[in-house]
């Protein structure tokens, strides 16, 4: 049985060869991803497509998958607003994912990113390797008692709530679904325009779909204290990126972390050191001293890359053997 990798990097080959071992699949790799220009190259004998945060599967990519006998589409990623689920079913695909490879992983990057913006210590290791130990420019302020918004409380916004609750922070809220353990913890739960106005720091942690799309514009950043901070390692498109950059410009905004982008499938995974980067917006937003950029960094540790293989292999051998899932939110279609 024959999967097709696609966003293909050598650490994928490395992790899913080492767990393929348990299975014997037949595994191919592309580094290009998976789109119109590409599927009709994807072989008749292929049942699987494994897939990545920036693959595009439209309604035109799936069907031509079903015409050469792809069975199932395999995300390795917890997303998956870039697969047309409608169009999965209508034309016999199962779609699976990997709803929680390593929550600690995300959580402890956006930690990560929060610590090095509030204390510059990307800032200070560049200074003091040219032998510049001033301290000017370098001041930071404590996390203790200041007040953190985390807009969802699944597995990942979970992790880090608990991460923050142990450097003393009050922690807000939102999500539909409310989670007992961290209300018992001390977490409170808001609206979202309350949370907006009330945290210090927001971090968001909610998957993409229709009604948050844009969720952190102009006017919900008029909502917000002044000289807020604001993390995303969820989808790019969370944030409305030009009212982002004015928010940055007029001081609404004091320190932006991101490892997501919202047009970074042109961008991330790749080395453009010797290119010219045409988008605009990313090379603004660059230019901030304020601002942290990662590429899709944060699920980036070999316990999440052991977990994304395990679970992906596991998830095409359920479904191929009709045994059902053992975690329901595997399966998507």
């Amino acid at each position: 049985m024959k999967i097709a990798f696609f966003s293909a990097k050598p650490y994928d080959k490395t992790f899913f060869e080492a767990r393929n071992k348990d299975f014997g699949f037949e595994l191919e790799y592309w580094e290009t991803h998976l789109g119109p220009h590409v599927v009709n190259a994807v072989d008749e004998g292929t049942e699987v497509v494994c897939v990545f945060v920036n693959d595009k599967l439209n309604a035109e990519v799936i069907e031509t998958l079903a015409n050469k006998g792809v069975k199932i589409i395999a995300l390795r990623c917890a997303g998956f607003n870039n697969v047309d689920l409608e169009a999965a079913k209508r034309f016999g695909l199962r779609v699976c994912r990997v709803p929680a490879y390593s929550p600690e992983a995300v959580a402890e990057h956006a930690v990560a990113m929060l610590l090095t913006l509030n204390r510059k210590t990307h800032k200070a290791y560049n200074r003091v390797r040219e032998q510049n130990f001033s301290l000017n420019g370098l001041m930071g302020f404590n996390l203790h008692g200041k007040t953190i918004g985390v807009v969802g409380t699944g597995k990942i916004g979970k992790a880090f709530c608990k991460i923050m609750l142990g450097f003393g922070c009050k922690l807000l809220a939102f999500d539909p679904q409310e989670n007992e353990e961290l209300k018992a913890a001390g977490v409170e739960y808001l609206e979202l325009d309350e949370l907006w106005k009330l945290s210090d720091i927001i971090s968001l942690h909610c998957p993409l779909n229709a009604d948050n799309h844009h969720m952190i514009n102009a006017d919900s950043l008029k909502l917000m204290k002044k000289s807020v901070t604001i993390i995303n390692t969820s989808r790019g498109a969370l944030l409305n990126t030009p009212d982002v950059i004015q928010g940055l410009k007029n001081k609404q905004i004091a320190y932006l972390g991101i490892d997501v982008y919202e047009q970074e499938e042109k961008l991330f995974f790749k080395d453009l050191s010797g290119s010219i980067i045409e988008d605009d917006d990313i090379q603004r937003l660059l230019s901030f001293p304020n601002v942290l950029l990662t590429g899709h960094q944060a699920f980036f540790t070999e316990d999440a890359l052991e977990q994304i293989a395990s679970i992906t292999l596991n998830s095409i051998n359920e479904i191929l053997n009709g045994q059902p899932a053992k975690d329901p939110t595997v399966m998507l279609v």
